[in-house]
């Protein structure tokens, strides 16, 4: 059974505020109450304020088990917001937006089920594996054959071939071909 609460016209901006719902949303009553009693935040207190009425709510008008209550839904909307103006300098005005916020609680009831098992989409009732699902697994577990390009092999080659094969492999660096100690700063080559 759904228990729902509201607290409109909050004088706390909705960011703010969000940030102390997303800490109790999905959790148990008495750990939520927990959470906001013991949080460092303006937004703190007036939710724990509606979690309470909500909970009084629960137990008064729909005679529920608080110990078997959790917020299901906790929305944070935006309210209307204040205009005002504040003075700079060479008269200028620039405006201030004080905002609010309304809150929307539900409270849900903890469903106790047994857990059901999950069936293998492959396996029958009795356990076995299908001959298909086999051969699927034999085909993911086999790794891709990689054709490997044989290189050339450097012991065939005179003492010649081989320092040219290796001069043409070779990477060259960046300070190759320059005298010692100068580097390049800038983009342009340096002398």
């Amino acid at each position: 059974m759904e228990v729902k609460a509201k607290l409109n016209f909050l004088r706390i901006a909705p960011r703010k505020v969000r940030l102390v719902a997303d800490l109790v949303r999905g959790k148990k009553i008495e750990e939520a109450q927990d959470i906001l009693s013991f949080t460092v935040k303006k937004s703190a207190q007036p939710i724990l304020k509606l979690l309470n009425s909500a909970i009084a709510n629960a137990t008064n008008n729909f005679q529920l088990d608080s110990n078997n209550l959790y917020i299901s839904e906790m929305r944070v909307d935006e309210g209307p917001k204040y205009k005002r103006w504040r003075a700079r300098a060479r008269g200028r005005a620039d405006p201030i937006q004080k905002k609010s916020s309304h809150i929307s609680l539900v409270l849900n009831e903890i469903k106790s089920e047994k857990k059901k098992k999950k069936i293998h989409p492959f396996k029958s009732p009795k356990g076995e594996i299908s001959p298909k699902a086999k051969l699927s697994n034999r085909v993911k577990k086999g790794k891709p054959e990689v054709k490997r390009v044989k290189e050339r092999p450097t012991e065939k080659l005179s003492e010649k071939e081989k320092r040219d094969f290796k001069t043409k492999t070779k990477k060259k660096t960046k300070l190759e071909g320059r005298p010692k100690g100068i580097r390049n700063i800038f983009r342009r080559k340096a002398f």
